[in-house]
């Protein structure tokens, strides 16, 4: 399995929305992304699913600066 299939599986979380942003953030800004940027978003697909949802529905805000920075880029990306 390739890493970009990999990490389009891992975007798969079962709300159709977060989906959308994660897979969307991938496509667009993930191949042209720095290697740290890259690892705080592999981190970010690490998380728990509430975690992770509390992040993207900005319910919580991530301890992590490098996790914050990525939530941040997921969420600015115009929606399609």
């Amino acid at each position: 399995m390739s890493e970009e299939s990999r990490l389009r599986w891992q975007c798969r979380r079962g709300m159709r929305e977060l989906d959308d942003l994660l897979v969307r953030y991938l496509d667009s800004r993930y191949p042209t992304a720095s290697k740290d940027e890259k690892n705080a978003f592999n981190a970010v697909l690490q998380l728990p699913d509430p975690e992770l949802n509390a992040y993207l529905l900005q319910r919580q805000v991530p301890t992590s600066e490098a996790i914050a920075a990525v939530i941040a880029h997921i969420l600015k990306h115009p929606q399609d």
